[in-house]
């Protein structure tokens, strides 16, 4: 029987299996939503119904998000139902980890859509903002389904085009614009890296479908091991590109920086999380390390990777003086705890929890770390500083807010008040199971540094006194509505962290 069977069978009574193609239902609403509201652009182009815009973009995005929740719980793809389901020649797969993923980029494209419609009042171009957000997060779904080096490189681009321009929005803003630009020349130049790599790993393999690369080293082996092991290397550092990894982390602050800023929660969440479940599927599935080792133990260079992402990001985020900027460089450290996942592979004894022990963490993080970024915006529309010091006495009129604000943090530090908490001893366990002390002690020390930081916007909100002439004379709903759904599902993820994890190990080991 297979997976889309059992979907249909999931209230209980027979029904018609659906086609397989249907399993792309959430690929498919995310790219029709975007079309969609180019097409409302073309008939009105000075809308003057920014609700209507808002509300397509958030039910397109809330509906491709609950299809790929459906298809989750009724174990589409998965070893159960069948397996993985392959479409165009096995080029793209719909399995378990694509499914969790589509989920999460579609929950953080939910939030960023809601709280952009208080956001971009009296902006211009507000569909296309929300068409790229759309076009963007159709990138990160076919990535997170890709199957060929092929398919990965252009459902990386599809992903990056669209996010330069969402950077660079603010055209009237310097600041925004220059970033833009930044990242644009620093994205074009890690593409044409990852596409050498690739072409080095095709001329060395002759394949391109990952589960065919596999194959080609198992039985005849690589013409040519080095160019094989600059290939590998080469198509890491694409992926270090674009999950914010040290050393090709610089873009990142400036880029966090000047955006608006829920689309600095968008890329430091969604789009990081969208490197990674590349970066999962193509190193276990076409470069496992039982294979490869010999020609590139990708395992060290993971860790070392790791080691430096988590402290260098940790140690810069705590000289910053700007809250914006502090966020940016932590989003770089959480990218070194992800890169547990894989650099601790090598020495698992239970790969599918190891890996799954990042997958649970970027998912946790979607949540807080949207959730954090849209609090700055939510600042930004009340006029409120860059700095700290700017959030003095925050709490004093916006105290709900600044509880949401409070459950991020510190579940970004990894206290018991979020799933933070459990998604960071779940990296701990991971590990300790594959004997990795090393990254174990580098994620407590910098998690222990993250919480210094990250107390000082907390102390700043609840204990030091108000800035002279704060005055809040408006709660935008929105934004509100965002920080809060996103606090409440930083909370909820604590208690009903259970079956996310079970999710997230099957969904891992099925990889193995």
């Amino acid at each position: 029987m297979s997976s889309i069977q059992v979907l249909a069978q999931a209230g209980g009574e027979a029904a018609t299996p659906l086609p397989d193609w249907t399993a792309l239902a959430p690929v498919l609403l995310f790219g029709l939503t975007a079309l969609a509201l180019l097409v409302i652009d073309s008939v009105d182009p000075e809308s003057t119904y920014p609700a209507f815009l808002a509300a397509v973009a958030t039910v397109g995005t809330l509906a491709a998000t609950l299809v790929s929740g459906w298809y989750l719980i009724a174990g589409t793809g998965m070893p159960g139902t069948g397996g993985a389901i392959e479409l165009f020649g096995g080029q793209i797969v719909v399995d378990g980890m694509s499914l969790f993923f589509t989920f999460l980029f579609g929950s953080v494209a939910a939030l960023v859509c809601i709280a952009s419609y208080d956001y971009l009042k009296g902006q211009r171009y507000e569909a296309e903002y929300y068409a790229l957000v759309l076009m963007a997060t159709t990138g990160m779904a076919l990535m997170a389904s890709a199957n060929g080096l092929a398919v990965a490189f252009v459902s990386l681009e599809l992903l990056s085009l669209p996010s330069y321009a969402l950077v660079a929005f603010l055209k009237d803003n310097r600041g925004s614009v220059e970033a833009g630009l930044k990242y644009f020349l620093i994205g074009a130049l890690s593409s044409a890296v990852f596409a050498y790599g690739i072409s080095l790993v095709y001329g060395a393999v002759g394949r391109l479908q990952l589960d065919a690369i596999a194959e080609a080293l198992t039985t005849a082996g690589p013409a040519d091991a080095g160019i094989l092991g600059v290939g590998i290397l080469m198509v890491a550092g694409g992926f270090a590109f674009k999950t914010a990894s040290v050393p090709f982390h610089f873009w990142a602050p400036e880029a966090y920086e000047g955006a608006p800023a829920p689309i600095s929660g968008f890329l430091s969440s969604a789009s990081k999380a969208a490197g990674f479940v590349l970066a999962f599927r193509v190193f276990t599935i076409a470069f496992p390390l039982e294979i490869v080792a010999a020609t590139l133990d990708w395992g060290v260079v993971f860790t070392v990777l790791a080691v430096v992402t988590m402290t260098i990001g940790n140690f810069a985020a705590a000289t910053q003086e700007k809250v914006k900027r502090m966020l940016a460089y932590s989003s770089v450290g959480h990218a070194g705890y992800a890169l547990i996942g894989l650099a601790a592979l090598s020495g698992a004894t239970d790969s599918g929890f190891v890996l799954g022990a990042s997958m649970m963490h970027l998912l946790v993080y979607g949540f807080m770390n949207t959730g954090a970024f849209l609090f700055v915006a939510l600042a930004e529309y009340w006029g409120v500083g860059r700095t700290f010091e700017d959030y003095n006495g925050l709490a004093t009129q916006a105290p709900v807010a600044c509880t949401a604000m409070t459950v991020f943090l510190f579940s970004l530090a990894g206290l018991p008040v979020g799933g933070g908490f459990l998604s960071k001893y779940a990296l701990l366990a991971a590990t300790a199971n594959a004997g990795a002390w090393l990254l174990g002690a580098a994620l407590v020390v910098n998690s222990a540094l993250s919480l210094f930081y990250y107390t000082k916007v907390v102390k700043a909100m609840w204990i030091e006194d108000p800035v002279d002439g704060l005055e809040i004379d408006s709660y935008p709903t929105g934004l509100y509505a965002a920080v809060v759904a996103a606090a409440v599902m930083t909370f909820l993820l604590l208690p009903a962290f259970n079956p996310v994890s079970s999710t997230a190990v099957d969904a891992a080991a099925a990889l193995f």
